[in-house]
């Protein structure tokens, strides 16, 4: 841990929020990537979209959130330390769901008829461990810079989208039941 006179000086010489939504967004743009090439191979296998009519929502919604944390940040702030390492923590996590799913994981509902459905890493535990993870980071990166209103706002637009994609997407997954 850097002595305190230290963490106020990178502070102050630091546009953190500009750094951290910096890497927040090429880990988006990496995820993205990512899951269009597992996409493009769940097409050739059969697999069809489901929720294509939301998709853009969650976009839009991820957008805005990354664009109202940066500019709401006071520049030169900064952040909760402990609130960074928490969201850090979340970003294992996605990891892990990203590595447990394999091929089958996108930013999409890609439904692969008779395709085995995932029961290990987090799915042992939960049945949406992704939506858990992007519930926790919508609140936690806003409140890290303090900006409680960007929290609750955007936490309530993605509860909303949420709700309507874990609908969409249960259904999809019952079909392979």
């Amino acid at each position: 841990m850097l002595p305190r006179g230290w963490v106020e000086l990178l502070g102050y010489a630091m546009n953190w929020p500009a750094l951290i939504i910096g890497l927040v967004t090429a880990e988006r743009l990496v995820e993205l990537i990512i899951s269009n090439r597992n996409a493009e191979k769940l097409y050739k296998r059969g697999g069809h979209e489901a929720g294509r009519n939301h998709y853009p929502l969650i976009v839009i919604l991820h957008i805005c959130w990354l664009i109202t944390v940066y500019a709401a940040a006071p520049h030169r702030a900064a952040p909760n330390i402990p609130l960074i390492l928490i969201y850090l923590v979340l970003q294992a996590g996605r990891v892990w769901v990203i590595q447990s799913l394999g091929s089958y994981w996108t930013t999409r509902i890609i439904n692969v008829p008779k395709a085995p459905l995932v029961h290990r890493g987090p799915y042992r535990f939960m049945k949406h461990p992704n939506y858990a993870i992007v519930i926790a980071e919508i609140a936690i990166l806003p409140l890290a810079f303090g900006e409680i209103n960007a929290a609750v706002i955007f936490s309530v637009l993605n509860l909303l989208i949420l709700s309507w994609r874990v609908f969409v997407e249960n259904r999809a997954l019952d079909s392979r039941n």
